[in-house]
């Protein structure tokens, strides 16, 4: 990446401009209130982490262009999936009543387990495919 920051820069740029439509235009498919569990983050959450480990166990591995990476990874999916959407979720939640703290919790729990569970999903889909692949590859 050193040796041309400018354009893993623009690349950045214009796959976090993608990522950010992707993100409203399923913000706005899947509305919800401040305190209702939002289903829409948590969507968005667990799809990005499954694309994200799918792409780093595979393609990412196969020597995809840095620039290509760029544009994906920190472009793309940093700016679809957003840690700060999450910790809002939850504070808006928490501060709607002491009734909601409940659905905090479980929100909390099924983001973390989502996530961890599509990331691990990505990278061994992504593993299986390419050993199957190197076994159907004739040898050379």
């Amino acid at each position: 990446m050193q040796n041309r920051p400018l354009v893993h820069l623009l690349a950045v740029f214009l796959g976090g401009v993608l990522g950010s439509a992707l993100r409203l235009g399923l913000d706005l498919a899947i509305p919800h209130a401040d305190q209702q569990f939002p289903v829409d983050t948590l969507l968005i959450n667990t799809v990005g982490s499954f694309v994200l480990g799918w792409l780093t166990a595979g393609v990412f591995r196969r020597g995809m262009s840095s620039i290509v990476k760029a544009a994906v990874g920190p472009g793309l999916l940093g700016s679809f999936t957003t840690f700060s959407a999450v910790i809002l979720a939850l504070v808006l939640l928490t501060v709607s009543g002491p009734d909601q703290l409940i659905l905090a919790v479980v929100y909390l729990v099924a983001t973390l387990s989502l996530g961890l569970g599509a990331a691990f999903l990505g990278l061994r889909l992504a593993e299986r495919r390419d050993r199957g692949r190197r076994v159907e590859e004739p040898m050379r």
